[in-house]
């Protein structure tokens, strides 16, 4: 990361926008040697979402939800703990 003084910037911001762009490098521009701002590259954002895009193209097996043999669904009905557990204090 390059840290560059704004009055520096002013004179050669069209190279430090190609910096950024080509490069991929992040550049801090400062005031009076304080940090201001940072220039990064411009990322496109991602289209929105759209709820329901695949309905009634997945489908579920019949008895995916069944628990079968699965050890781990019998360990999932009992405690979550295995000994003693003291109860909070009242108050």
């Amino acid at each position: 990361m390059k840290t560059v003084n704004i009055q520096a910037a002013k004179t050669h911001l069209s190279r430090l926008v190609d910096s950024v762009v080509e490069g991929g490098e992040e550049i801090v521009l400062a005031k009076a040697g304080k940090p201001m701002v940072r220039l990064v590259p411009y990322v496109s954002p991602r289209p929105p979402r759209i709820p329901g895009l695949l309905a009634g193209q997945v489908e579920e097996a019949p008895g995916c939800w069944d628990s079968g043999d699965n050890p781990l669904y019998e360990a999932a009905k009992g405690p979550m703990f295995h000994g003693a557990v003291e109860e909070p204090p009242q108050g």
